[in-house]
Formats: C-alpha cells, sequence, structure tokens
C-alpha cells in the first residue's frame, strides 16, 4: 500500500520539494516521510471512512429494501434521493467550514476561540437545516417539470416528507462532527454512523411492511426511517462532545451565545462556495436521475443502481478529502505550510492508489453488484453497463475531491467554486445531454452518453483544482519567507 501511495504521490513532485525534520532535526528521507505521513493521514481518514460509509449505506438499504418490494418503489426512493441527497450536500457543505476554522485554531493552541466559533455555527445550522427541510417539502413542482411519471411522483414525495423531518438535526449533527474532527478526533463520527446504519435496518422493516401498528408505507417508509436515525445520531453525538474529555478544552457547552453576525458571516464566507462546489457535483447527478425519468421506472432503476454504487465508492476519497482538510489546516495554525503542501500531495496519491482498486473490482464484479439490488435482468443488464463508466472516472474524481479538501484546509474556497460550477455545468453536463439526449454527435445513447458527459467534467475539474492548488499552496510559501 505505502509503495503504490509513493509512487502516486512522486507524480505530483511540486508538493515535495523540501525535506521534513522532526523535533529532533533529524531529517527523514522521501520513503519515511510519506511512509508517516501516509500512517497519520489514515488514522484520521479510517474512522471518517467507516463514518461516511456506514451514512451512505442508509441510502444503499433504502435501495436494497425498497428494491424489493417493486421497481416503482425502488424508482421513487432513486428519485427522492436525487432531490434530497444535493440539499444534503449543500447543506453539509456551508457546514464544512467549521472543520477547517476549528483545526487552525486547534494547530496554533488557540482552544479558547473554538467553543464560540462552533456555538455560531450551530445557529447557521439551525438556519440551513430548517431552509433544507423546506426546499424538501416544496419539491413536487421540479418532478413535474422533469416530466417524472405520474405514478412515480407521489411515492417519490412521500419519501421526501419523511427525509424533510431529518434535516435539522442532520444539520447540528454536521456542525458537531466538523467540531470533532477539526480537533482530529473522528471516532465519534464512526461510531454515530454506524448507529444511525444499525437503527435504520429495522426501522425500514417497520415503516416499508407494517408493524408494531405502524401502517405499510413501501419505500416511502425509509424516508421516516432514515428522519429517525437522523435525529438519534445528533443526540448521541451532542452527548459525547458535552462529556468526552478531549472536548472540554474548547468550552463548547460553557455558555450560550446569541447569534453573532459579524462571526456567521465569515464561516459563511468560506463554507457557501464549498456547499456550492459540492452542490454542483451532486446536482449534476441529479439532473441526470430527473431527465432520466421520462425513459420509465426500469431506466430510473438500472441508473439509481449505478449512482447508488458510484455513492458508496465515492465515500472513501471524500472522507481522505475530509482528513487532508484537517491535515492541511493544523499545519497552516502551526506555521507550516510547506507541511500543509505536503500533507496535500500524499492526500491525493493515496486517493489515486485507492482508485486503481476501486475502479478493478467495479469492473469485475458489475453484474454480481448490481443483482444485489433487483432481481430484474433487464435493471442488471442496463445498471452492470452504467456502472463500467463509474468505474472509469474513479481517477478524475478521487484527484478532483482530495484537491478541493486539500483546498478547504487552506480556505481557498470561491475560485474553487466556480472551477467546479464551469467543469460540471459548463463541460459536464452539456457534453452529456449532447450525446446522451440529442442527435448532436451522433445517434443519442440514452444513459450511458449523459454517464460520458460525467467522466469528461469530473476530468475537467481535477485539472483545473490541481492547477489552483499548487498556487495556493505557493502562495503561503511566499508569505511565510516574507513574515519569516
Amino acid at each position: 500500500m505505502r509503495q503504490g501511495v509513493e509512487s502516486a504521490v512522486l507524480a505530483f513532485p511540486l508538493f515535495l520539494d523540501t525535506p521534513y525534520v522532526n523535533t529532533a532535526t533529524t531529517a527523514l528521507t522521501r520513503p519515511a516521510r510519506i511512509s508517516r505521513e501516509v500512517r497519520d493521514l489514515l488514522t484520521l481518514a479510517l474512522p471518517i471512512m467507516i463514518g461516511q460509509l456506514a451514512t451512505t449505506a442508509m441510502s444503499f438499504v433504502d435501495a436494497v429494501m425498497a428494491g424489493r418490494v417493486s421497481p416503482q418503489d425502488l424508482a421513487a426512493v432513486g428519485l427522492g434521493n436525487s432531490i434530497w441527497i444535493p440539499v444534503y450536500l449543500l447543506m453539509t457543505g456551508t457546514l464544512l467550514a467549521t472543520t477547517p476554522k476549528v483545526a487552525q485554531r486547534y494547530g496554533a493552541g488557540q482552544f479558547s476561540e473554538i467553543g464560540p466559533l462552533v456555538r455560531q455555527s450551530l445557529w447557521l445550522a439551525l438556519v440551513v437545516g430548517i431552509t433544507a427541510a423546506l426546499l424538501l417539502l416544496c419539491a413536487e413542482p421540479i418532478l413535474h417539470a422533469m416530466k417524472v411519471e405520474a405514478d412515480l411522483i407521489k411515492p417519490s414525495m412521500g419519501y421526501l416528507h419523511g427525509i424533510a423531518a431529518g434535516m435539522p438535526a442532520i444539520a447540528f449533527y454536521y456542525v458537531l462532527r466538523c467540531f470533532s474532527d477539526g480537533l482530529g478526533r473522528t471516532r465519534p463520527s464512526m461510531v454515530m454512523g454506524l448507529c444511525g446504519l444499525a437503527l435504520n435496518i429495522p426501522l425500514n422493516y417497520i415503516f416499508i411492511y407494517g408493524h408494531f401498528g405502524v401502517p405499510a408505507m413501501g419505500g416511502v417508509g425509509c424516508g421516516w426511517a432514515t428522519a429517525i436515525a437522523m435525529w438519534v445520531m445528533m443526540l448521541g453525538l451532542a452527548g459525547w462532545t458535552r462529556f468526552g474529555p478531549a472536548y472540554q478544552s474548547s468550552e463548547l457547552f460553557k455558555r450560550f451565545d446569541w447569534p453573532q453576525w459579524a462571526m456567521i458571516k465569515r464561516v459563511l464566507g468560506i463554507g457557501l462556495p464549498i456547499g456550492v462546489a459540492i452542490f454542483a457535483e451532486s446536482s449534476i447527478f441529479a439532473v441526470i436521475a430527473l431527465l432520466i425519468g421520462s425513459l420509465g421506472a426500469t431506466v430510473v432503476s438500472g441508473h439509481q443502481i449505478a449512482l447508488n454504487v458510484s455513492s458508496l465508492v465515492f465515500m472513501i476519497p471524500y472522507s481522505l478529502s475530509m482528513a487532508v482538510t484537517v491535515r492541511v489546516g493544523q499545519a497552516l495554525g502551526r506555521g507550516q505550510p510547506r507541511e500543509a503542501r505536503f500533507a496535500a500531495g500524499v492526500g491525493i496519491g493515496t486517493a489515486l492508489t485507492y482508485a486503481c482498486l476501486s475502479c478493478s473490482l467495479m469492473l469485475v464484479f458489475r453484474e454480481q453488484i448490481a443483482a444485489i439490488y433487483s432481481p430484474d435482468p433487464i435493471v442488471i443488464h442496463l445498471a452492470s453497463t452504467l456502472i463500467v463508466f463509474s468505474a472509469l472516472f474513479q481517477f478524475s474524481d478521487s484527484i478532483q475531491v482530495t484537491a478541493a479538501g486539500a483546498l478547504r484546509g487552506y480556505q481557498d474556497t470561491r475560485v474553487t467554486m466556480v472551477l467546479t460550477l464551469f467543469a460540471y455545468w459548463g463541460v459536464g453536463l452539456p457534453v452529456g445531454y449532447a450525446l446522451g439526449l440529442t442527435d448532436w454527435l451522433g445517434q443519442p445513447s440514452g444513459p450511458s452518453g449523459l454517464w460520458q458527459g460525467l467522466i469528461v467534467g469530473l476530468s475537467c475539474a481535477a485539472g483545473m483544482l490541481l492547477v489552483r492548488l499548487a498556487r495556493s499552496a505557493r502562495r503561503y510559501i511566499r508569505a511565510a519567507k516574507v513574515q519569516g
């Protein structure tokens, strides 16, 4: 594993120009330096990965359990996911600014400033959580505008109503999680994610099939089960951060603060571009799902399977990117911009190593993976075809998400947002639309063409974000030289 990461990192020499010197002033060799950074990175990232996979697996469980009821229930859950997940990512991306701000203060030893910052982030979470819930409750015009089949609209909205009930809870949960991650304490998110998943499965069974006096709701019940799990996760993490010894120096719960617009504005100034950038990527998948919605439940089901698999696989590089944010932020807080740049390079190398593995497994086992979701041979064939495209964009997706995570550590988010919007909406979606739904570039290829557009957009984003990351790193290093 370490040799693979080292080879990948060496592909980005701009991150590796100076030897590391430890506290004993003993220079480490490059392989030893990479090995140590990989170890530190994975120590942070592995609990995040497990927590993210557990949280994402809730959608996987929803899809699998709804798919066993009928293709219509699976399609309804899939359409609902295509709407609520982008809203969720916009919301949580906005709140993600808490992580680099906490990390830099923690690296600088400014513990007393962490509590007030997180309290203001919680006020922001209240606003964006309620807003997200209202957006989901009013989402029906979107389904009509995209000409989704009439018999899918009602169950899709029923599923979204259930999810909306949990959005304020998950907003609070995410701020507390960012607080914990910024301190380098990533285990709580893992534990809470696993608890949420363990609770979601029996709740799905109760609400889908009707037990203990609850009426059978089919796929709609998955939304209400997920909302309950969200509230339990939030309450559990609130208790952990309230009473855990590692959090006491931050004094988060020491006092109550009313909203302070100046601080909230600073958090929002960093967080909103993050949220928009993440939304720009996720919303392309949502738009594709809605465009495909007019092609019927079978096509929607096949696309949903491929999308769900992609989301699960994506959680590993996404978790790495969150750990890279912490590593970069803490290094900058300590006044070590070269170490921040090195951490970014190792993070990208690690993500590329994972991409080689995930791409290979998806290509080899694509039909077996699709069969987990549905017994319908037509759905399996369509889904396995789309999984091929998902496998191919693992490399560019891993690079772009890790580079974006490093840029969050630098709190360089506005240009990242612009580049991401251009890559996904200015390049990826138009190319996919032209290939999949028009005859501009030949015979329209349907879902396959739309997924080919995703590959183009992700590759464009990866290249531009790498260039931006290199420039941001150099800027911090030059500033440190001037101050020195």
